[in-house]
C-alpha cells in the first residue's frame, strides 16, 4: 500500500520560502482527502439503495402477478397433497376388426361416507338400502357408528341412483368420479373379452385392470398412457361373432346338450373371425366362479370351452395319420390299406357300431366310412416317434399361445408312454386331449398348404410364415380327401349349393372324473374346411352330451348334431365374411333366345 504523505515536502519548502503556514497545507490536505473517502462511500450506498429497491419491486411484481392468477382463476377447494404414486386411468378401448367397440369407459361415480359428517346415520342407512336392494339398513348403521371415519357403499352408480343418494342431503355422502370398463354389446365375445375391476381406488378416481380374458392377457398395452388414445384391434368380426354365438345357443338347445363351442379361423393369417363358448355370461356383470367342489368347470358360465376345455376329439385326427402317412411316401390317397382286423398285443381294435368295411379300402375311403382300423393300420406305418413329433409340430400336444391368460393353464393330456396301443388310439383321437382351439390350428395347417398357422385374436396384416409341417402336395390331398366325408361319407348333412365344404367328424365317448368312460354320454365335433376349393376360413364346432332325438332311435354322433350347427353357421357367417355364394348355371330350356 502506498501511503500519501499528509504534508508533502515540495510544497513545505515552498511555503516557507514564500513566508505561508505550513500547517495550513496540512490541513488543506486532509480536508481533500476527507471529500473523497466521502463520495466513495456515497457511491457504495447509493447502489446498495438501488439494489434493495430492485429485490422489493420484484417482490412485490411476483406477489401481484399471483394474486391476478388467483382472482382470475375458478374456485377450487383445497385437497392435501399425498407421497403416493397417482392413480393412473385412461384404459385403452378395445375394437374389431372394422373399428366396432368393444370395450370402452364410461364415466361414472362412487358412494363413499364421511361418518364423522352424518347427521342422522339411521336415516341414512335406510334410505341407502332403499335405493340399494342388496344392502342392509341395520348393517350399515351399524358401520357407520362402530368409529371408523371413511367407508365405501357403492363402487359404481347408475346416475338415476347418484341422483337419489343426492337427494337424501346428508352432507357426510360424498361421490368420487371415476371411469368404469363397459361392454356396449353385453355378452357378445364374453369369453374373449373377458372382463375388468378395480385396481387402487381412491376418492377422485379408480385404478381398472383386466381380471381374464385378453383384458388381462394384454392389460399392459391398454394401460399403457402413451396408448390410451389407440384402440386395441382384434381379429373379430363383430357380425361374424353374433351369427355364430347365435347358432350355438340354437343347437346347444335343440341337441340338448350341456354347453358347445365354435372356433372359426382364417387359415392364411391365423386371425380368429370369431369363438365362442355357451353357456356364456354378461361381462359388465361377471358372476362369481362355482362354489360347489363337485361341479365340473364347464357348468360354469366363465369356462371358455374353446381354449380351456381339453377333450378326447375322435376321429377328426384321422386326418392327420393320413397326412402324414403320405408326407413320408408312405401312402397315396389310393393305396389300399387293410380295414378287416387290426389287434396289438391282446388288443383287438374294432369299428364304431362293429360295422365291417370288407378287407381293404384305399386311404381316401378310410378317411370317408371314418375307418378306426384302417387309420390304426396308417399310424403304425409311420410309428410311435414320428406320430409324436408330428403331433407336437402341429401344436396339438402344447398348450395354445393365443392372447388369452386361460389358454396357459390348459395343457393338453398327453400319455407318459406311447406305446404302439397309444399310437394306434391317438390316431384316431382317443387317449390323447387337446383343445379345440388346437385341432383348428391343426387343421388350418393342412388348409394352408401344409404351413403352420399360429391362433391369434389381433388383427394382422399379412399372411404367417411359419415353419413348413406337410408337403404342399400331401396337404391338398388331405383338403381333397375332406371334401369326399361331405360329398359321400359321416359329412353329409353339411352339403350345400352354395358353399363346398371338407370336414371330418369326430364322436369320443366322454371320460369319467374317476376313470373310465360314459355309455351314453359323448363330445362330438366337426372340423371343416370352407371354401374347399380355395381355403379361406376353419371352422369347428364342438358340443357336450348333445342328444339328436329327431328319428326313431336317439343319436349322438357327431355327424347328426356338430354338423348341422356347422353348416348353418357357414350358411350364415359365410356371406358376413365376402365369400360369395356358387350359383349353379340355369337350364338351357329354360332359357328364351332374345333377338333385336
Amino acid at each position: 500500500m502506498i501511503r500519501t504523505p499528509l504534508r508533502p515536502l515540495a510544497r513545505i519548502l515552498h511555503a516557507r520560502a514564500t513566508g505561508a503556514s505550513p500547517d495550513a497545507i496540512e490541513r488543506e490536505n486532509l480536508r481533500q482527502r476527507n471529500e473523497a473517502l466521502r463520495e466513495r462511500a456515497r457511491g457504495r450506498a447509493q447502489l446498495r439503495l438501488l439494489f434493495l429497491c430492485i429485490c422489493f419491486f420484484s417482490a412485490f411484481t411476483v406477489v401481484g402477478a399471483r394474486m391476478g392468477m388467483l382472482a382470475a382463476s375458478e374456485p377450487m377447494e383445497p385437497r392435501s397433497a399425498g407421497a403416493a404414486n397417482a392413480i393412473t386411468a385412461g384404459r385403452a378401448d378395445i375394437v374389431d376388426r372394422n373399428g366396432r367397440v368393444l370395450a370402452t369407459n364410461m364415466l361414472t361415480h362412487a358412494l363413499y361416507v364421511q361418518t364423522k359428517d352424518l347427521i342422522d346415520p339411521a336415516r341414512v342407512a335406510r334410505e341407502l338400502a332403499g335405493i340399494f336392494p342388496e344392502l342392509d339398513a341395520a348393517t350399515l348403521e351399524r358401520r357407520f357408528t362402530d368409529g371408523r371415519s371413511f367407508l365405501w357403499v357403492r363402487r359404481v352408480m347408475s346416475p338415476e341412483q347418484m341422483q337419489a343418494v343426492h337427494d337424501i342431503g346428508d352432507p357426510g355422502l360424498l361421490f368420487g368420479p371415476r371411469e368404469m370398463r363397459l361392454y356396449p354389446n353385453g355378452q357378445l365375445a364374453a369369453h374373449i373379452l373377458g372382463g375388468a375391476s378395480f385396481g387402487a381406488e381412491g376418492v377422485d378416481s379408480a385404478e381398472v385392470i383386466g381380471t381374464a380374458g385378453i383384458e388381462k392377457a394384454m392389460d399392459a398395452r391398454l394401460r399403457d398412457p402413451a396408448q390410451a388414445g389407440t384402440p386395441l384391434e382384434l381379429s373379430l368380426d363383430l357380425t361374424a361373432q353374433a351369427t355364430v354365438e347365435e347358432v350355438l345357443e340354437t343347437g346347444v338347445m335343440q341337441y340338448e346338450a350341456k354347453g358347445g363351442a365354435v372356433i372359426l379361423m382364417d387359415v392364411r393369417t391365423g386371425e380368429i373371425a370369431a369363438m365362442a363358448s355357451y353357456p356364456s355370461f354378461d361381462p359388465n356383470d361377471r358372476p362369481n366362479p362355482l362354489a360347489d367342489p363337485k361341479a365340473e368347470p364347464g357348468d360354469s358360465g366363465l369356462f371358455n370351452r374353446a381354449v380351456q376345455g381339453v377333450y378326447e376329439l375322435g376321429s377328426t385326427f384321422k386326418i392327420f395319420a393320413a397326412a402324414q402317412a403320405m408326407d413320408l411316401g408312405l401312402v397315396t390317397p389310393d393305396t389300399p390299406v387293410n380295414t378287416q382286423s387290426l389287434s396289438v398285443g391282446k388288443k383287438r381294435f374294432t369299428e364304431f357300431d362293429n360295422k365291417n368295411y370288407g378287407p381293404t379300402k384305399t386311404v381316401s375311403e378310410v378317411m370317408e366310412v371314418s375307418s378306426n382300423i384302417g387309420t390304426g393300420h396308417l399310424a403304425l406305418q409311420i410309428g410311435a416317434e414320428r406320430q409324436q413329433a408330428f403331433y407336437k409340430a402341429l401344436g396339438l400336444l402344447d398348450p395354445s399361445p393365443v392372447e388369452l391368460v386361460e389358454a396357459t393353464g390348459a395343457r393338453p393330456l398327453v400319455p407318459k408312454r406311447w406305446p404302439d396301443v397309444v399310437t394306434v388310439t391317438a390316431s384316431f383321437g382317443h387317449g390323447l386331449s387337446s383343445s379345440p382351439l388346437n385341432l383348428a390350428a391343426a387343421y388350418a395347417t393342412l388348409a394352408n398348404g401344409g404351413v403352420k398357422v399360429t391362433p391369434t385374436l389381433l388383427r394382422q396384416s399379412e399372411p404367417q410364415l411359419g415353419p413348413r409341417v406337410v408337403s404342399e402336395q400331401a396337404a391338398l390331398d388331405s383338403i381333397t380327401m375332406l371334401r369326399r366325408v361331405v360329398t359321400n361319407g359321416t359329412a353329409s348333412m353339411a352339403k350345400m349349393d352354395a358353399y363346398a365344404i371338407g370336414g371330418k367328424t369326430g364322436t369320443a365317448d366322454k371320460p369319467k372324473r374317476g376313470g373310465g368312460y360314459y355309455e351314453d354320454k359323448v363330445i362330438t365335433t366337426f372340423a371343416a374346411v370352407f371354401p374347399i376349393e380355395a381355403p379361406k376360413y376353419v371352422l369347428l364346432v364342438t358340443l357336450d352330451e348333445p342328444i339328436d332325438r329327431t328319428g326313431p332311435e336317439v343319436r349322438r354322433t357327431a355327424g347328426w348334431t356338430a354338423v348341422p350347427v356347422a353348416a348353418e353357421i357357414v350358411r350364415r357367417s359365410a356371406p358376413l365374411l365376402g365369400l360369395r355364394p356358387a350359383i349353379a348355371p340355369p337350364a338351357l330350356d329354360g332359357l328364351t333366345a332374345v333377338k333385336q
